[in-house]
């Protein structure tokens, strides 16, 4: 049975209270409550995420395993390689962080997605982040060519720990972009893992993989205790993290 929130200061239950495999819900911890930043912040901090669709209470989840992708483990594809060098090298492409955080999660909700029918980014999660986004807890990674935005993904951050939540590309791999650029902002900031709830083959391929729950909850306390990465802006110089961007040659980085 899972536990039901039914005041503000109803407290997320231990995350071993999950539901386990080969139930109906594996991983469903507990539903009810609102989404405000003070309860968002309670349960990214215990590795909980809320996923829901209209008209469901707000339910909330801490699945096992954890689909995560560790920075250093980045798989750098040789054709993603090439396509991110001519981007660098191509006048009115760049990547901005927080430029535009409303339009990243709106066309994170509204892009359509193969295998999928409507969204989990419900108008009461997009209201919740956009919240908690001007506290300094959320931001969006964002893919810009000639003025437009192409791509991108948002996600939280606390201490130096990265919760990936949606991305989305209105141009080929514009979203594989905005994702090596924050692998990169994340080594420049010692964030060393970035957490994609559950697994997909397309993480597979860019080297994510699963942990146990108990090891990437033991991650995350570690990360949560090592101070908040603070200013977040993307330079260009940030790509020699790949080997790539005009800094390579002189600073190729670890």
């Amino acid at each position: 049975m899972i536990a039901w929130l039914r005041s503000p200061l109803d407290t997320l239950p231990d995350t071993r209270r999950a539901l386990p495999a080969g139930s109906d819900a594996p991983g469903l911890l507990a539903a009810g409550g609102e989404l405000t930043p003070q309860r968002l912040a309670e349960a990214y901090a215990k590795g909980v995420f809320p996923w829901y669709s209209e008209g469901q209470p707000v339910l909330w989840w801490s699945p096992d395993p954890r689909m995560v992708l560790l920075t250093d483990e980045f798989r750098l594809k040789r054709s993603l390689r090439k396509t991110i060098a001519k981007f660098i090298r191509t006048p009115g492409c760049e990547v901005r962080i927080d430029h535009d955080f409303r339009r990243v999660i709106q066309a994170c909700a509204h892009t359509p997605r193969e295998g999928q029918d409507g969204t989990w980014i419900v108008p009461a999660m997009v209201e919740a982040y956009l919240r908690w986004h001007r506290l300094g807890a959320v931001h969006s990674v964002e893919t810009w060519i000639d003025g437009e935005l192409a791509g991108g993904l948002y996600g939280v951050s606390l201490g130096r720990m990265f919760f990936g939540e949606s991305m989305f590309s209105h141009r080929t791999d514009a979203s594989k972009i905005a994702l090596a650029a924050l692998v990169c902002f994340c080594r420049e900031h010692g964030i060393g893992m970035i957490d994609c709830q559950q697994r997909t083959g397309h993480l597979a391929s860019l080297g994510g993989r699963e942990l146990p729950r108990p090891e990437f909850e033991r991650r995350l306390s570690h990360a949560l205790g090592a101070g908040e990465v603070t200013p977040w802006t993307y330079h260009v110089s940030l790509w020699r993290h790949l080997g790539l961007g005009p800094a390579a040659a002189q600073d190729p980085g670890p």
